[in-house]
């Protein structure tokens, strides 16, 4: 305590003992201590007391896509990283598509690298992309760190981006599991896709219709069979479908080296309330009904669903058009998701230490980062100060995202983000952010 640089006071610390009163010792940027309240403060250091707001860890988001570069009108580096740094989070690790080029070979990477290196408000890392045509170029991307390679198994949406058929995921995966690096798959069955009805136009029911569960069932299914079969580490992205959860509880039980996520407006929005041609709710997998949101919830707290993320997917509001079948499929969610899963977790009966588990704790872990997810001495000293009885009601102009489409327009939200800080350095306050303190960071070999 006594070369604290900096005292960080609150009577509602979240750490992984509990939620207690404390005073959290930083130097050069990391947490060095966890003391408590009323410990004397040492001659030097500088205090912030926080109250009775909360002092969070900062949040990990393992799925975001940031678009940059290439199709920067949709978000970019600078704009997702500010939306990320008001909602409490601290590091985003991009997806490889929706980029001009993709990351699927080292080079693109370094393209990527070089365009966020002076734009990131909070600490970015990658993941590269497995696709039909690149199993040569899986080792060097995770030789040169991204955190894993993400592959679809059924069609992407953007044509630089093909999906893997069952052939080509096991060669990806075999390439994978070969030099112990983890694969994460979007998970609907094309053929599934293919056979349901597709009539168009602007009704919420015939598009959850066109993307029905079993889609995912089997996706799951076969990305189970082939881990098994592999001895390979898979993670399921974006669950929708309940119905796959005894799939995932019966392969653990196995084994099977397979975890899982699931989103925000998976957990908050429910498909009875979609109103016909707000394609603002158009996400793949879709948001479902009532009564599977309720067997999500249940699956993140036994542990069978690990962590939840938002798959911060934007667009320019054009592509948002009436029609469900060609609008744009993405939710925008970093500014709001801390906030929104708190509100729905208290109405719940869950906690805040619940939520920093699901949202911080367990995504730091899936990707590696021991630094991150956690207040304890040892790890970097990125937190979010919270006031978790405050409320506020979405406006859309008052988001950092590029474009301000957001399925929560108008809904009130408790827990008001009120600082962020990255490394004992405070990013934004209040609203008011500092110049870009974000550093890229890379795998842990």
């Amino acid at each position: 305590m006594s070369d604290a640089e900096l005292v960080l006071r609150s009577t509602r610390v979240i750490t992984p003992e509990g939620t207690r009163a404390a005073s959290v010792a930083v130097s050069a940027g990391k947490i060095t201590a966890v003391l408590p309240y009323d410990t004397e403060i040492p001659a030097g250091a500088r205090l912030e007391d926080f109250g009775d707001h909360v002092l969070l860890p900062g949040l990990v988001d393992t799925h975001v896509h940031v678009n940059d570069p290439g199709r920067t009108e949709w978000e970019g580096f600078w704009t997702a990283t500010r939306a990320a740094a008001a909602g409490g989070i601290t590091t985003l690790i991009d997806m490889p598509l929706n980029s001009l080029p993709p990351t699927t070979t080292v080079e693109h990477l370094r393209v990527k690298q070089q365009v966020a290196a002076d734009k990131a408000h909070i600490d970015v890392g990658f993941w590269g992309g497995a696709l039909p045509d690149n199993v040569k170029d899986l080792r060097p991307l995770h030789d040169a760190g991204v955190f894993g390679f993400k592959a679809f198994l059924s069609p992407s949406g953007v044509d630089e981006f093909p999906h893997l058929d069952q052939d080509q995921l096991a060669q990806s995966l075999a390439e994978i599991a070969g030099f112990g690096g983890l694969l994460i798959a979007h998970a609907e069955d094309p053929h599934h896709l293919a056979a349901a009805p597709q009539h168009g136009g602007p009704k919420y029911a015939d598009f959850l219709a066109s993307r029905p569960r079993g889609a995912e069932d089997t996706a799951i299914a076969n990305l189970i069979a082939q881990a098994k079969r592999l001895g390979a580490r898979v993670h399921v992205l974006h669950l929708s479908s309940s119905d796959a959860l005894p799939l995932i509880r019966a392969a653990r039980a196995e084994g099977v080296r397979v975890t899982v996520e699931t989103c925000p407006h998976y957990l908050t929005l429910t498909a009875e309330e979609v109103p016909d041609g707000a394609s603002e709710f158009k996400c793949c997998p879709p948001i479902r009904e009532a009564a599977n949101q309720d067997l999500l919830w249940e699956a993140l707290a036994d542990g069978t669903i690990d962590c939840v993320v938002t798959d911060h997917s934007p667009s320019t509001a054009d592509l948002k058009t009436a029609d469900f079948a060609t609008a744009w499929g993405g939710i925008s969610g970093l500014q709001l998701s801390l906030s929104a899963v708190w509100t729905e977790a208290r109405a719940r009966g869950y906690g805040l230490e619940d939520v920093a588990r699901w949202m911080s704790t367990r995504t730091a872990a899936l990707v590696g980062l021991g630094d991150k997810g956690a207040i304890e001495a040892g790890r970097d000293a990125d937190f979010a100060v919270l006031a978790p009885d405050e409320t506020f009601t979405v406006d859309p102009a008052g988001l950092q995202h590029r474009n301000r489409v957001t399925a929560y327009a108008g809904k009130t939200l408790y827990g008001v983000v009120k600082s962020t800080w990255l490394r004992g350095e405070r990013i934004v306050d209040g609203g008011e952010f500092t110049q870009p303190k974000g550093s890229l960071l890379a795998r842990p070999q």
